[in-house]
């Protein structure tokens, strides 16, 4: 599932997206409202975790939540803010907020709330994605290979959800290395090592070699 961290201190964003990334989540990670709104656009994420406090101004978050609920965005936000005033909760929950964490935190916690908001997304929205003979429920994160149970770890699940989440596109090496290991030397090598293997425990056939990279390969 893609995060959209808007967050314009980088002592807070970077342990924030790693943290993440490391979940197995994709994570873009927006410093301003130019380039939150690009993120955005390219791909709409099923979490926004929102500053309120922004380059563009104190309330820069609230209008931002404001402005992608006013335009039909239907994911989670999770405001992450120093603003910490009764007021500033209850109007940062009527403009479409599904929580709101106060600075300093643990990282701990912000991960929990996390799941704990996609889990609900995932519910809302069914949380089950079918093709042919496989079966990814994204609540449970489990996967399931003409009726059974597949066991995968962490992050094969995540490069999995990834394809199926994205049933049409192909991703070079280099993206699904940029997702799921950011920062290490060796993740393109990596990217082929989790293809063979989830090759190896569901099918050949669920995952495709096209033009420059991988996509998921089972038919509608």
């Amino acid at each position: 599932m893609r995060i959209l961290v808007v967050e314009d201190e980088p002592d807070i964003a970077e342990p924030v997206t790693l943290l993440l990334s490391r979940e197995g989540y994709e994570v873009a990670w927006a410093p301003n409202l130019d380039s939150a709104w690009e993120e955005f656009l390219a791909a709409e994420p099923a979490l926004l975790v929102l500053d309120v406090m922004l380059p563009e101004g104190e309330d820069a978050g609230f209008t931002f939540a404001r402005q992608v609920r006013e335009g039909g965005y239907s994911g989670s936000i999770l405001f992450l803010t120093a603003r910490d005033s009764l007021e500033d909760r209850v109007a940062g929950l009527d403009l479409g907020g599904d929580d709101y964490l106060v600075k300093p935190f643990a990282l701990e916690e912000l991960l929990a709330r996390v799941r704990a908001l996609l889990r609900r997304g995932a519910q809302h929205k069914g949380g089950r994605f079918q093709r042919g003979d496989l079966v990814v429920d994204l609540v449970a994160r489990k996967a399931y290979w003409k009726g059974e149970e597949i066991g995968l770890t962490l992050k094969e699940f995540a490069l999995l959800e990834t394809l199926c989440l994205n049933p049409d596109r192909l991703f070079t090496p280099e993206e699904l290395a940029d997702r799921l290991f950011p920062g290490r030397d060796t993740a393109v090598r990596m990217v082929r090592i989790y293809i063979h293997r989830l090759r190896q425990k569901l099918a050949p056939e669920v995952v495709r070699t096209g033009a420059g990279g991988y996509g998921l390969g089972l038919p509608e």
